[in-house]
């Protein structure tokens, strides 16, 4: 028989069997939306957390950079770069000369470079490459080949096991000035490169030891000839060239260099002289990118080449320089040093137009062009200007020097070919009297035949 009650619940069991349905989907629903969820949480912490991270350490590093500039701006100067020289006559001018707040604190590292000999921090900055001190120690057969001393330290002559010859410049343990000027150069020295500085090779940093190598300049610095060497005399044609060098190498530093920088102590013992006596400009410890830091370094340089400008208001610009520059071409003129009272002898001879021949070095004053010495001194006027906005750039100074040699060569070639004019014409005339000569002793032959 069929069943009734069986037959009047069915409906209602279907009914259960598709909630449930329902309900399981949306239960599975729900579960997926609550994993969507979740995963968009933990996708977007992972996310908000690279983005912290990343902030934090962006600014931890242009902090670092913010101080490697303000110890780098916060240097002392190298009085001298010693190569062929005695010790350096020069006074530190910050040493005798003091402002009220000229000098602002640098904060010191917490470990100092000599507590911390096995850290190397220019092994992966710098691109410089490091000697090993034993090579260094040999090279200077155990440091006996002295060539000067400076407050930064003792440089010697040293020939490495390739063969090169180079110069090293030894940092004097107890030196803290000195240490600020090592770090300077090596950052500097690092991306600057022209054929009028004095190529950095390579340093080292062994056995609390800091040395910077050099390439090694045979013939010593500017100072050293002019006054020191007895034997080789620098001709006129040389100190023309040597001065368009040095224009050279600091119109590189002023307009090459990004940012520019300012070297603020040249001096001729600062000038070094290759074999073939082509200068180069040296010692980068105290020079300073032109950038504003914040910071107040002081008053630095050396007595007799410093801008008075600088002294009276404490600021160094590319303009200062450009002073000291004047003051070297003085030299050249002149071979009077300034603790000498080269100023004092310039200042007398501008009171003619022709006083600097009144002045002009001995040794050359014979073989030189007075013109030429002339226009040099109307340069070096405009350097020494006293206001620095009225001082030409370096790069109006190269030009200037380049024309006196242009017109020197346009002389010496006139001068030849005049030579080469004369000696022809003469050549010529001797012909033409050999040949009437001849003429005559044929017409005798005639006379005496007949």
């Amino acid at each position: 028989m069929y069943n009734y009650s069986d037959q009047s619940t069915f409906p209602a069991r279907c009914s259960c069997l598709l909630f449930l349905t329902k309900a399981q989907r949306m239960v599975h629903k729900a579960d997926l939306v609550i994993i969507g969820i979740t995963v968009g949480l933990a996708v977007g912490i992972v996310i908000a957390s690279l983005v912290f991270f990343g902030i934090r350490w962006y600014k931890k590093r242009a902090h670092l950079r913010r101080c490697a500039n303000d110890r780098s701006a916060s240097t002392l100067p190298i009085r001298r770069n010693g190569l062929n020289t005695s010790i350096d006559s020069s006074a530190s001018f910050s040493s005798s000369v003091t402002m009220n707040g000229s000098d602002q604190p640098v904060q010191k590292p917490q470990h100092s470079w000599w507590n911390n000999h096995s850290k190397d921090p220019f092994a992966s900055a710098s691109g410089i490459p490091r000697y090993p001190y034993k090579d260094i120690q040999k090279g200077t057969q155990n440091f006996t080949t002295i060539l000067g001393q400076g407050s930064f330290g003792p440089v010697y002559k040293a020939t490495m096991p390739a063969g090169e010859v180079v110069a090293v410049k030894v940092l004097a343990s107890d030196s803290k000035q000195g240490e600020r000027e090592f770090q300077t150069e090596v950052s500097l020295l690092a991306r600057l490169h022209h054929r009028n500085l004095v190529n950095l090779v390579g340093y080292c940093v062994e056995k609390g030891q800091r040395m910077l190598v050099y390439e090694y300049m045979s013939n010593g610095s500017l100072e050293n000839l002019l006054y020191n060497d007895e034997k080789q005399v620098l001709t006129w044609e040389d100190r023309l060239q040597i001065a368009l060098d040095i224009s050279h190498g600091i119109e590189y530093l002023h307009d090459g260099a990004v940012p520019p920088v300012i070297h603020r102590d040249l001096k001729s013992a600062n000038i070094l002289l290759d074999r073939f006596m082509r200068a180069k400009v040296a010692d980068f410890g105290l020079s300073k990118e032109e950038v504003f830091d914040g910071h107040n370094s002081g008053l630095k340089g050396t007595y007799g080449y410093i801008d008075p400008v600088y002294i009276s208001t404490n600021n160094f610009t590319t303009k200062s320089d450009v002073y000291s520059f004047g003051i070297i071409l003085f030299e050249l003129i002149t071979a009077i040093h300034p603790h000498q009272n080269l100023m004092e002898y310039v200042n007398l001879a501008s009171m003619s137009p022709d006083g600097v021949d009144e002045i002009i070095d001995t040794k050359m004053a014979d073989t030189c062009s007075t013109e030429e010495v002339r226009n040099l001194a109307k340069i070096a006027h405009r350097c020494l200007h006293k206001i620095p906005r009225k001082r030409p750039l370096i790069g109006e100074v190269s030009q200037a020097i380049v024309k006196i040699k242009q017109q020197r060569r346009r002389l010496v070639k006139e001068d030849t070919m005049s030579f080469i004019g004369d000696d022809l014409s003469r050549a010529v005339s001797r012909i033409e009297c050999q040949q009437v000569e001849l003429r005559r002793l044929a017409s005798m032959e005639e006379r005496q035949n007949e």
